[in-house]
């Protein structure tokens, strides 16, 4: 760690931890909801438990790309960080509106547009928020007048996110409009520019981890940049195929969604060729860990499992089902949620002041294994559960309540995999509380 700025990363990987501990308990409970029955169901019903789950998601891996840059771009730009002050205040706003919304939505507070159903007033404080962390970000890098690839990756990704969260303040009343605006910005988030942010940070772990040298790393980032805008734009359409629009979205969806898998392909190729050469003789076992399965297990679920139902002749059978299920836990897990955890991993030591050695503990490789597990658990139980139900009901036309009681083995096999994630989860955020706050006071910068 160059400065003691980069310390502001700390209490937002505190709080990204945190609310990530908090969607486990929702998503547990909303799994729990398929098997039923269900005692909460006027408290707390299915709809609210998963918009809760899904949306602590989103702020949460977004609180820790935060972090990350705040850690990242000071080093990167061998300069202290613009303003502590400006970054505090803004995790203060970001948090304080992420506990408003959860809160809200369990009194029925919502937007209700899927995955977007932040009410209005809280869509212009995440506006505001990010304004102030792109400004303190740019400032910052002016200020080193030093811009590498693998920031600057990680910064366009990071403003992109930005730019592309307006359409959200949008509302249509026609369902088709709203649908099609919707996934300009869910879509291009998390199958395009959230692409080039696990791009940057894949890059900076793996020059830290493993001597790798940068030119050639940033060269393959450039690869990788240029197959996620090739595909993940016009790959859109794939969401488009049943929605009311024209149907030449048919060809454009599939054909670019054919080609998504390519960038995750090759993060893992380059991931493997550096360590390959390299070695794995870095001290910080358990970042490595987290990197390295970042890389493989974005190609299995955002990659192979994405493009095994995004074709339209297989998509008009599956959508709706168990199968998306299936692809967007594994993709979310592998893309964000390992490289996320992964850096913070990583930058811990540092930020703690405890040793490197220190840190390759037990109950962080237990913590690795256990959400491995249990997400290839849930993911093999939902494919069988998306499997079934896709021809029970889309061939032979059983009703959707029959269905769900012919699939409840595959629930349960679900539930239970998803309490081994669960473990995983509780033993990471034990052991990250087990380094301690960070040892020493950062240097405040107005």
């Amino acid at each position: 760690m160059r400065f003691p700025s980069q310390r502001v990363a700390y209490p937002y990987f505190v709080v990204a931890l945190l609310l990530f501990g908090l969607q486990m308990v929702f998503g547990l409970l909303s799994a729990a909801k398929y098997l039923g029955p269900d005692p909460l169901l006027n408290l707390l019903p299915f709809d609210r438990t998963k918009e809760i789950h899904t949306n602590l998601l989103l702020v949460w891996v977004i609180t820790g790309f935060m972090g990350a840059a705040y850690y990242l771009v000071p080093e990167e730009s061998r300069v202290d960080l613009y303003s502590v002050r400006l970054a505090y205040a803004q995790l203060v706003i970001w948090t304080a509106m992420g506990v408003t919304a959860v809160v809200g939505y369990v009194f029925g507070w919502s937007a209700g547009n899927k995955l977007l159903e932040q009410p209005f007033p809280l869509k212009v404080v995440i506006v505001i928020v990010m304004l102030m962390f792109l400004y303190n970000l740019f400032m910052t890098i002016r200020a080193g007048a030093r811009l590498t690839t693998t920031e600057g990756v990680l910064v366009a990704g990071l403003a992109c996110t930005a730019l592309l969260y307006l359409p959200a303040l949008l509302e249509f009343d026609n369902y088709t409009t709203s649908i099609f605006y919707r996934w300009w910005t869910v879509h291009l988030w998390v199958e395009g520019v959230w692409e080039m942010i696990q791009g940057g940070l894949l890059a900076y772990l793996l020059v830290r981890l493993s001597g790798a040298d940068r030119e050639v790393m940033e060269k393959w980032l450039y690869v990788i940049v240029g197959l996620t805008f090739l595909s993940g734009i016009l790959g859109t359409g794939h969401h488009y195929y049943w929605i009311g629009v024209p149907p030449y979205w048919l060809w454009i969806g599939g054909v670019f969604s054919a080609l998504e898998p390519l960038a995750f392909l090759a993060m893992t190729a380059y991931a493997y060729g550096i360590f390959r050469r390299s070695g794995l003789s870095h001290p910080n076992t358990l970042a490595l860990h987290w990197t390295i399965g970042s890389a493989v297990f974005s190609t299995l679920g955002a990659g192979i499992l994405g493009l095994a139902h995004t074709w339209p002749q297989v998509n008009r059978w599956t959508h709706g089902t168990h199968i998306t299920t299936m692809h967007g836990h594994m993709a979310f897990f592998g893309a964000y949620v390992m490289i996320t955890l992964g850096m913070i991993t990583y930058a811990l030591p540092e930020l703690t002041g405890v040793s490197i050695e220190q840190r390759q503990t037990r109950l962080g490789l237990a913590a690795f294994w256990l959400m491995v597990g249990g997400m290839f658990g849930m993911t093999m139980a939902l494919a069988a559960a998306g499997i079934t139900q896709t021809y029970l009901e889309r061939i032979m036309g059983f009703g959707y309540l029959e269905t769900q009681q012919k699939i409840q083995v595959h629930y349960l096999m679900w539930l239970g995999t998803a309490v081994v994630f669960a473990f995983g989860v509780v033993a990471f955020l034990w052991d990250f509380a087990a380094a301690g706050p960070p040892r020493g006071t950062a240097r405040v910068k107005a």
